[in-house]
């Protein structure tokens, strides 16, 4: 459970860090705004638009009778509204990621140097990054929806779908929220999806106590916009732990026997 608290420790660290390095901070900004404003001029142009599209849809209800037409239409109106806005919430950030790949990718190198040590470099052309990053990112997206048309299943089971199954989502999208941030850092060190996939699961609760949290403030777009930088600096951090070897105290301590009849290991 220890690491719960390390993961939350390290989107704190993130936030702080920016915070102390405000140019930093104002230069990651700028991707989550133009995601912000494109998502936002879709979702009204769909508001506007999602009564025309139902009607296009349902021709056979042309004749039908009120009242019956007009609720018809309009769940499902609201159904594709909110299927449209979960679409949003779910690929807000990987869009946002795609959009500022460089601006992200120099804001978590920028952290690698501030932290001492190497600052690895991908070496691949912008072209590449963004293929691999886009199809990194479609991956993930897919792997979400599946898990969000299971758990939407489920949900309809009394008792357990109300309490249960909602906290399995956030655990879920927050473990896919954190793989999507600490690519930026990883993806410069080489690391293949299968592998990040891996990593993060070797520390499984290290990395729900990083993207739980994030993923209940990311509900909200505009707070997403104003937490991304410290996200990305605090992934980064996390990835320096994930990748660090262990010192030699802590190799000998594990390799040593031990007299005593149970041993506890941190998750």
């Amino acid at each position: 459970m220890h690491d719960l608290g390390v993961g939350f420790g390290y989107l704190m660290k993130g936030q702080r860090w920016v915070g102390g390095h405000g140019r930093w901070f104002g230069f990651g900004l700028l991707p989550g705004l133009v995601t912000l404003v494109l998502y936002t001029a879709a979702l009204v142009s769909l508001g506007y638009g999602a009564d025309d599209l139902t009607a296009w849809a349902t021709p056979f209800a042309d004749d039908w009778t009120s009242p019956w037409q007009g609720l018809f239409r309009g769940f499902l109106t609201a159904l594709v509204f909110t299927f449209g806005l979960f679409l949003a919430v779910i690929t807000f950030t990987a869009v946002t990621l795609l959009v500022g790949q460089p601006f992200y990718e120099s804001l978590s190198e920028q952290v690698d140097r501030s932290e001492g040590g190497d600052v690895p470099e991908s070496g691949l052309p912008l072209w590449r990054e963004l293929w691999i990053s886009a199809r990194d990112s479609l991956r993930v997206v897919a792997r979400v929806v599946l898990y969000g048309v299971l758990l939407f299943a489920l949900g309809f089971i009394p008792v357990v779908g109300q309490t249960v199954v909602p906290v399995i989502g956030f655990c879920v999208s927050g473990f896919f929220l954190a793989e999507e941030l600490t690519a930026v850092a990883l993806q410069r060190r080489g690391v293949e999806l299968k592998e990040r996939l891996a990593l993060l699961r070797g520390r499984r609760l290290l990395t729900l106590g990083f993207g739980v949290p994030l993923t209940l403030a990311f509900l909200v777009p505009f707070v997403a916009v104003f937490l991304m930088p410290g996200a990305v600096a605090g992934a980064t951090l996390m990835v320096r732990d994930l990748e660090a070897p262990p010192d030699d105290d802590t190799a000998a301590r594990a390799s040593a026997p031990t007299s005593a009849p149970y041993s506890f290991s941190k998750d």
